[in-house]
């Protein structure tokens, strides 16, 4: 019997007082409880920072998509701290996360952009924005 693995592996590194590159790295189907994992851990990153600008890697190319409320609590993190994303990168495989990409960045201040490697998405990340 094979277990199913799902969530987010987690890197935070805050550069400066107002800068915060999150990396993450999405497996399985995302779920309610994985956001409430995340969303503290974000939050707590950018706790004291008065204008925060969180530049995001995000590895999909083991993601096989959202529960519902997985994708509900995605909206409502895009929602709340959306005007703070400075520059997120999606790498995926999928033709869906492409779309998917697309979409997420109507709801964010920055820039979104889908790689399908991680080199380039991470050196697009460092450019200074």
């Amino acid at each position: 019997m094979s277990e199913f693995q799902h969530g987010f592996s987690i890197s935070i590194q805050r550069t400066g007082d107002e800068r915060v590159l999150l990396a993450m790295h999405a497996r399985g189907k995302l779920e309610h409880q994985d956001y409430e994992t995340l969303v503290p851990m974000l939050e707590s990153a950018i706790a004291g920072m008065q204008h925060p600008k969180i530049d995001v890697l995000m590895d999909l190319r083991e993601l096989e998509g959202w529960e519902i409320r997985a994708a509900w609590d995605d909206l409502k993190l895009g929602l709340k701290h959306g005007r703070q994303f400075n520059r997120v990168a999606i790498v995926g495989n999928k033709s869906w996360q492409e779309t998917a990409s697309k979409i997420g960045s109507w709801f964010i201040g920055g820039e979104a952009r889908f790689f399908e490697d991680r080199a380039p998405a991470l050196a697009w990340l460092q450019e200074t924005a």
